[in-house]
Formats: C-alpha cells, structure tokens, sequence
C-alpha cells in the first residue's frame, strides 16, 4: 500500500486529489496538510510514501517544506504545479523533489504519477527538464566538489548516468548502449547506491553539476 499526505492551501484540490487516489487498491491518502508547517508535521508523525506537494503555501511554502522532509526521511515528495515552466523547478529539485505534477492532470496522470515516484523513479516532463538544463547553462561550469564522485562510477555507470541526465527512459538506454533492460536497471541503481542519491531527478542535477553533461550534448 502507497501512503500519500496532500499538502495544499485549496481545500477543493485536496478534495480532488482525496477523492480519486482513494478509488484506488494500492493507495491510501493518510492526511491532507493546508501549509507547508503542518505538511511537516504530519510527515514526521506518520512517514508516509510520497507527499504531493504545493510550493505557494502559507505559512511555510512547500520548498522549505521539502528540504525539511527529505532531510531525515525516505519520503518522496512530488511537487504540485500550476503550470510546468514555473520559477521553483530548480530550485525543487535542489531541494530533492523527485518530480512534478501540473494541478490539471487528469485522475489517471495522478495516480500513475504517485505510483513512479513511490517506486523510486523521476517524474520530469520534457519542458521540466528543458528549464534545468537552462538553469544550469546559466549558473555555469562545473562544481569541484562533486567532480571528485565521478572517479566512484564505472566507466558503462557514467555513460549510464550521461545518458539518464538527457533524458532517456531505462529502454532507450538499452537501446541506445545494446543492452537488455534490466541491465540499464541494474547500472541504474548502482549510480544512485554509489553516489548516494534518490532518484533520477537528483542523477540529472548531479550530471550537470559536474559538467559530465552539458546544455546543448
């Protein structure tokens, strides 16, 4: 069973939401939250699965929300969004979102989307990862720090990780390197394990980070 807490200052969204995750077998919504205060709160008192979050909220809004979260947790939060060309993407999945969902998409496009982020997967649309990688064209070259990590990955783990950081699905990296799919899983999950990241949306900000994949590769 996936356990969601809905953290929105709307009621009727989290009505909404309430609603059509509860017609599911595999989800159970635990709490709602009206602020990004109470959203930790509630998170720290009953660990859910995934947090579908609002980024303006009032009291707290729902980046400091996540950085506190995710700070001592395995929650994964899922970042609520008017519309997928907004200011805090970045800046989310700094924070360590594992993704977005636009407040419009359809009964099926929500429950799909708690179901990828509880399994561990990104949810990052195409435009979503278009801004990253022109926030990161912006900010500029690579950071020494993190270069230092690369040295821990394999030579097919970095080209695994080149390839996640453009965007490409576990099968069209299979595709792509002429392996089957579970092998691209596998050196997947090994790249997260070695580099100490969530998920895929933290891969693609850690490929840009070092510079082993640039804007416009």
């Amino acid at each position: 069973m996936i356990r969601v807490l809905i953290a929105d200052d709307q009621g009727m969204v989290r009505t909404g939401f309430t609603t059509f995750l509860g017609t599911q077998p595999d989800i159970e919504v635990v709490a709602e939250a009206v602020n990004g205060q109470e959203a930790v709160t509630r998170a720290a008192e009953l660990a859910p699965d995934v947090v579908l979050m609002d980024v303006r909220m009032p009291v707290m809004d729902g980046l400091e929300a996540t950085r506190r979260i995710l700070a001592g947790t395995a929650t994964r939060v899922l970042i609520l969004t008017t519309f997928d060309l907004d200011d805090y993407v970045y800046e989310a999945l700094r924070a360590g979102a594992s993704g977005f969902l636009l407040k419009d998409a359809s009964a099926q496009q929500l429950v799909e989307a708690v179901r990828v982020v509880a399994a561990g997967e990104a949810l990052l649309a195409p435009s979503v990862t278009r801004r990253l990688i022109a926030e990161f064209a912006r900010l500029g070259g690579p950071r020494a720090p993190t270069v230092k990590r690369l040295a821990e990955l394999t030579g097919r783990e970095t080209e695994v990780l080149a390839l996640m950081a453009q965007g490409l699905s576990n099968g069209e990296i299979a595709g792509r390197l002429v392996v089957s799919e579970q092998t691209v899983k596998t050196h997947v999950g090994r790249v997260l394990a070695k580099l100490g990241l969530r998920d895929r949306a933290q891969a693609i900000v850690f490929a840009y980070d070092t510079g082993l994949v640039r804007p416009g590769d």
